[in-house]
């Protein structure tokens, strides 16, 4: 019965606090990851928010099943962000702004003469959206006043092999597209190459052409940082993160969440509108040739890495604090989940699937 899963993923919540923490070196409790970074790194550049407590709703072909919690409640979701960077990078190809992902990024950005910030070296001149995409860019340098270097050696979850050094520590730097590593610092290089593409800000991208025509509500917000607004031919705008790492990124609710996983399942339409083209959530899924458990920001059941429980065809968007946004195309069922103890991921997925 669904009234047992939901109390079964309602006692199984995230154990962080209701409030962040102060920002200084020295705060207890755990929100985010930026407390774990060298100082002077360890401090918030975007806002952070209280939480709310468990929420989140099921659905198969855009009938609600199940929902629990608040889910008109607009939270941080931290690293889901990512998959939404990606959602907008389809949009950029969809009206041709990138023509080709297996190019160098600089090449997009030097056609339409702008100038680039963050792609002087030839290093990060052989760079392709693709690499980016799929975090093996290796780019190097600072965005927004941190290094790459910040996010050397970290681990993360679901990387099948941990690193044994410091994160943090400099490592040596391979060739683009030869070696996987999950850097926030990367990622909000390529939002910032792909603000200039659009000659716009991201959130207004993102509203233009997912949110609205999908009829979100006004709750959501995507936060930059306070020293991420850069002139662009004249105009001032502010590049956003691809989660929280240092505050910002994107706020929303379980039930846009789901609107947007239902037009991922759907294969972009939404509406009896084509709102992101079907070969790109296809691009979307399909596996890094050196990190099958990856696609384009979005984490893969390849080999059923995640849950055994669930299709291997199942792909999610994943954020610290158990955010997680599962997508199941083949019976186009969404499944959204706000603050869930991240250790219990696959237990509640098992949990669900045998309900479906």
């Amino acid at each position: 019965m669904w009234s047992d899963v939901v109390e079964y993923i309602q006692a199984r919540s995230c154990r962080w606090s209701f409030e962040p923490p102060g920002d200084n070196s020295n705060s207890t409790g755990e929100w985010g990851i930026h407390q774990l970074d060298d100082p002077p790194h360890n401090r918030l550049l975007g806002p952070v928010f209280s939480r709310g407590n468990p929420a989140g709703l099921i659905a198969v072909d855009g009938d609600i099943q199940c929902e629990w919690g608040d889910i008109h409640r607009a939270d941080m979701t931290f690293s889901v962000t990512k998959s939404y960077l990606a959602i907008t990078a389809g949009i950029a190809v969809m009206q041709g702004l990138i023509k080709d992902i297996d190019q160098p990024v600089v090449n997009d950005l030097e056609q339409r003469g702008i100038t680039t910030h963050g792609f002087d070296s030839e290093h990060n001149r052989q760079i392709t959206w693709r690499h980016f995409l799929h975090f093996t860019s290796e780019w190097s340098g600072s965005c927004f006043g941190i290094p790459d270097q910040i996010d050397h050696y970290r681990n993360v979850g679901l990387q099948p092999v941990a690193n044994t050094q410091r994160k943090g520590d400099a490592r040596p730097l391979k060739a683009s597209g030869t070696y996987w590593e999950y850097n926030d610092v990367r990622i909000n290089q390529f939002s910032l190459a792909l603000m200039q593409l659009f000659g716009r800000e991201l959130p207004d991208v993102f509203a233009e052409f997912i949110a609205r025509p999908l009829g979100l509500s006004n709750t959501w917000r995507w936060h930059g940082y306070e020293n991420s607004t850069i002139d662009l031919n004249g105009k001032q705008l502010q590049s956003v993160p691809g989660g929280g790492h240092w505050g910002g990124g994107m706020v929303i609710s379980a039930l846009d969440q789901l609107l947007i996983g239902q037009m991922m399942v759907n294969n972009g339409v939404a509406n009896g509108q084509q709102l992101l083209p079907t070969d790109w959530i296809v691009e979307m899924q399909k596996p890094c040739d050196i990190a099958p458990w990856y696609g384009f920001f979005t984490w893969l059941n390849t080999n059923h890495c995640v849950s055994k429980a669930v299709h291997a065809e199942s792909y999610f968007a994943m954020g610290i604090g158990g955010q997680l946004v599962w997508h199941d195309p083949g019976r186009k069922v969404v499944g959204v989940f706000r603050w869930i103890d991240s250790d219990c991921t696959g237990d509640i997925l098992g949990v669900v699937g045998g309900e479906l």
